[in-house]
């Protein structure tokens, strides 16, 4: 059963709670007054199509069904969640929480503001215990933290609720201990922002210079250890205790302003936009933010690949989607081998795969081809615990026809039908498909190894009665075309 979210205020934050809802198969109403809302929203999903799916080496669920209302009572209908995005004004906060609580009572309100606290939100609130702080980051489709902060007055169970639809869409819900204004990353924020606006009304450091400091040097240690991690390694052998001792009493230097706020006027505000202005103005907001998504991809399928920071979170979550994929493929197996080829794989074309022409690259079909042998093997039951064991399938023959193009952000699947197999074999042909369209196909030749004897052997019994099935399912098919196709040779 498809789940439901509703979305109230559809402003940068609040699109982007729309776009993880909707790509992780959840359905999303949105509620907001503005008449721009539906095209601010669109643009926002544009992105988050091209971005978000770049994260994952799973397939990505059915996107779910978006869609706008006229009255906040229209948009929770039917929802079991509800993300608050509106502006920062409290008593507007407060009033849609009425609204949203008489529409659908009982339903839980996440709120997204920056710094207001749980229990101030509740005040006057018929359900207290079902409004909560779920305060994420720009761009939201991408950046998996969310700070989770409750009051006394919510149970256990709401926040664990929270956790659980946090982590459902790929998020890392981070539970705040006790409530604190502005939370954790806000405020570690703000004492960086009062510095830098010091920095340049002092006239110390241009935007430009201090925006290079932070990505050039510490931002990227951040990135992947944070803070104290990052200092445990600067105080070398010894470790944290040397560090404190080294730079402890740097402390009580004069280095900070942090308790001094500059006078927020015209002035600031002029020195602050210009320079902004002049140091990345060339560039459209959709731009930078699109420029801004690839870079952030980079970085943290460098860290999926890793298992480590941010990445370990989007590993995880691949792992509990690629259980349900397999268990549904398994499943159809179990019910009967199906007389058509056997989608085996889904994915997006992503930033790395493409070569100097804009394409594709060729090593990047054979990836594919890879994905969609190696799911059908999980399928079978010779997946890595089977390797684990000893014994493998092993690729010794492969042909690749290129018949189309794909490009960045397509969507492929790998189509595979077992053209012949025995107990020691199997010949399979790969079609890869661009929705209607066969981009390459890849025929292929495994053979069945004991690994430790380094020789061909039978498969494992329960292996070959899974092959065999599937194999004089796909008996009656036709025979591809281009199957056997030797390097060269004429099409027909």
């Amino acid at each position: 059963m498809t789940r439901k979210a509703a979305i109230i205020g559809g402003g940068v934050i609040g699109g982007g709670w729309a776009a993880r809802f909707l790509l992780n198969g959840w359905d999303v109403g949105v509620f907001d007054p503005d008449p721009e809302a539906e095209r601010k929203i669109a643009a926002v999903m544009a992105n988050a199509r091209l971005a978000l799916p770049a994260l994952s080496d799973v397939p990505m669920p059915a996107e779910g069904k978006l869609t706008f209302h006229g009255t906040i009572g229209e948009a929770v209908e039917g929802a079991e969640y509800v993300q608050e995005s509106v502006s920062e004004r409290i008593e507007l906060k407060q009033k849609v929480y009425a609204q949203l609580q008489q529409s659908n009572p009982g339903v839980l309100i996440g709120s997204s503001t920056s710094g207001f606290k749980a229990s101030d939100l509740q005040k006057s609130s018929v359900a207290p215990e079902n409004i909560i702080v779920a305060h994420p980051f720009n761009p939201v489709y991408l950046l998996p933290l969310s700070e989770i902060s409750g009051s006394p007055a919510n149970p256990p169970a709401v926040v664990e609720k929270t956790v659980e639809i946090m982590k459902a869409i790929g998020m890392f819900p981070l539970v705040i201990r006790h409530e604190i204004d502005a939370f954790i990353g806000n405020r570690f924020l703000e004492a960086v922002w009062r510095e830098a606006l010091w920095m340049l009304k002092d006239g110390i450091a241009t935007t430009e210079e201090i925006d290079e400091a932070i990505r050039m040097g510490f931002g990227l240690r951040w990135g992947q250890m944070g803070l104290f991690e990052t200092y445990r390694i600067a105080g070398g052998e010894a470790g944290m205790r040397h560090f404190m001792a080294q730079f402890g009493p740097a402390l009580k230097w004069p280095w900070t302003k942090l308790m001094d706020v500059p006078e927020f006027n015209d002035e600031l505000v002029e020195l602050v936009s210009s320079q902004s202005d002049a140091q990345s103005g060339k560039y459209g907001i959709r731009e930078l933010e699109r420029i801004r998504d690839r870079n952030l991809v980079g970085f943290l399928r460098a860290l999926k690949e890793r298992d480590w920071g941010a990445g370990k979170v989007l590993k995880a979550h691949d792992e509990r989607r690629a259980e349900v994929f397999h268990a549904e493929m398994q499943k159809g197996l179990d019910t009967g081998a199906k007389s058509t080829p056997l989608v085996m794989y889904q994915g997006q074309v992503l930033p790395g795969w493409i070569d100097y022409n804009g394409h594709m690259t060729e090593s990047r079909y054979y990836f594919v081809n890879s994905e969609t042998v190696d799911n059908f093997l999980r399928m079978i039951g010779a997946g890595m615990d089977y390797v684990a064991a000893g014994h493998s399938f092993y690729s010794v023959e492969t042909h690749i026809r290129h018949l189309g193009e794909a490009r960045l952000g397509d969507q492929l699947r790998g189509e595979l039908q077992i053209i012949s197999a025995d107990e020691k074999r199997f010949r399979s042909f790969v079609r890869i498909m661009k929705g209607d369209t066969c981009v390459a196909t890849v025929e292929q030749l495994c053979l069945h190894v004991d690994m430790k004897a380094g020789k061909t052997v039978p498969a494992a019994a329960e292996v070959w009665a899974k092959l065999e099935a599937i194999a004089k399912a796909h008996a009656g098919l036709p025979l591809p075309e281009g199957a056997g196709r030797a390097v060269g040779q004429k099409r027909e």
